[in-house]
């Protein structure tokens, strides 16, 4: 079956990843013995919840016609398969070594990547008149991330 996802559909998805980045992040600095890796792995996880409010407060500003549902779907069998989609393709539970910052900062780069993936699919699936522009900003954000998180790894790698 095909979907079209409005904006609200994608900004609910942008909402679970970015609960799953935290948690990711909050994990591995429970597991993490250095205090400054903990520490930034905290931070990471607070970065991520920070964004979950963006995109909570960026849902609230859609139109109605942003929210409108594109399909029939009276059991919510939309919903169940968005959180599928969401909690399996991006910040999955795999196993890492904690151990290493590098590699817990390469797992998260991917992470990062992989949900910047994920919304430039979305974005393609979400037609313009639906708020697809919106997308662009979750993008944006993720890129941020991959940013930051580079500078970190290469500050590991010295």
């Amino acid at each position: 079956m095909s979907y079209d996802f409005n904006a609200d559909e994608v900004f609910e998805m942008a909402e679970q990843m970015e609960r799953n980045g935290a948690k990711f992040y909050r994990d591995a600095a429970e597991n993490t013995a250095d205090p400054a890796n903990k520490e930034m792995l905290i931070g990471l996880s607070k970065m991520e919840e920070t964004h979950e409010e963006m995109f909570e407060s960026m849902r609230a500003e859609l139109s109605s016609a942003a929210k409108a549902s594109t399909v029939f779907d009276p059991s919510g069998e939309a919903a169940l398969y968005l959180r599928a989609l969401v909690d399996g393709r991006v910040f999955f539970e795999k196993e890492i070594d904690v151990t290493s910052m590098v590699e817990i900062l390469k797992s998260a780069i991917e992470a990062e990547k992989d949900s910047i993936v994920f919304y430039l699919g979305m974005k393609a699936a979400v037609p313009k008149n639906l708020g697809s522009n919106r997308i662009e900003a979750i993008i944006k954000e993720e890129m941020g991330h991959i940013q930051m998180l580079t500078k970190h790894l290469v500050a590991q790698a010295r």
